[in-house]
């Protein structure tokens, strides 16, 4: 015989026997509380039953219900004890869309957006080379000459003092080199997936990739919520959410490669902004950022 109660059902009956008892209880004190020992002497005045010359009052033994008082527990931990073996939890059912994790060809991904550095400043033009003329080449100043010689009669003249000019102020420092930009990965020898308990203990690599898949559209089938919208107007289709796993496991930059409208690009924007840490992916032993693009597939049941 196999019972299968789930937690409403084992709620009532735990609430169906509590009320059972208190009632008994009530009864059997509302039974015996009127049987005083003033009462139960007037009722058998002049009785010579040496029962009552002792004191023992039929109406007053509460040992005569021993044995149903007995069996009446019995059942009740009999009864108790096979609803709390039959007591099953089930497990919600996700509606997974079959394929969920193929992208059709028609989805155009772009890219991944990589830092590049600042383009090099324009090269300076070349010299312009002007033609001179071959009269102004012969038309050539003779030099002048100067007579320099001097006597001892020729006076020298002090030259008057040159103002030093003042040192030019120092070059400004240059600017600082552009920040470094941890370059992201779209492809790596591990590549990262989701965290889940149960699925690190699995054997092989792929088994362990296998399972990580299922517990991630588990995740995501589980929380996502159909727009409204989209269900009256029959919208199905795929959407492409492109995001960052870092180096930390952490879920960053999520951003919209497709969308279908109708507000399923939202909701799926809304359950990958849920995901908890993943684990990350590594190149060559070190962990690094790595491009992770997920499709989410609408299909009406």
């Amino acid at each position: 015989m196999d019972l299968a109660f789930n937690g409403s059902t084992l709620l009532g009956l735990v609430i169906g026997v509590v009320v059972l008892v208190i009632a008994v209880i009530l009864f059997l004190r509302n039974k015996f509380g009127g049987n005083s020992p003033e009462s139960l002497a007037a009722l058998y005045e002049g009785n010579d039953s040496p029962l009552l010359k002792r004191g023992k009052y039929p109406e007053a033994d509460a040992f005569r219900w021993s044995n149903t008082f007995l069996l009446g527990g019995l059942a009740l931990s009999f009864l108790l004890t096979v609803l709390a073996f039959s007591w099953t939890t089930f497990e919600e059912k996700v509606f997974i869309p079959e394929g969920a994790m193929e992208m059709d060809d028609d989805i155009m991904i772009e890219p991944p957006r990589t830092a590049e550095p600042p383009p090099p400043p324009p090269p300076p033009p070349p010299p312009v080379i002007e033609e001179v003329p071959e009269e102004e080449l012969l038309e050539e100043d003779e030099p002048e000459f100067v007579d320099q010689s001097i006597d001892e009669e020729t006076v020298v003249e002090e030259p008057e003092p040159v103002e030093e000019a003042p040192p030019p102020p120092p070059p400004p420092p240059p600017p600082p080199p552009p920040p470094e930009v941890e370059e992201i990965f779209k492809v790596v020898e591990d590549m990262p997936r989701f965290l889940s308990a149960d699925c690190e203990s699995k054997g092989s690599k792929e088994e362990i990739k296998a399972c990580a898949q299922g517990e991630m559209l588990k995740f995501i089938y589980k929380n996502i919520k159909y727009p409204p919208i989209a269900r009256e107007n029959g919208v199905e289709g795929t959407v492409v959410i492109r995001f960052v796993v870092d180096k930390n496991g952490n879920v960053k930059e999520p951003e919209i490669l497709r969308d279908i409208k109708a507000g399923c690009g939202a909701e799926a924007m809304r359950v990958v902004n849920m995901m908890p840490k993943w684990k990350p992916g590594k190149q060559r032993g070190r962990t690094v950022p790595v491009y992770f693009n997920l499709p989410v597939k609408f299909k009406l049941e």
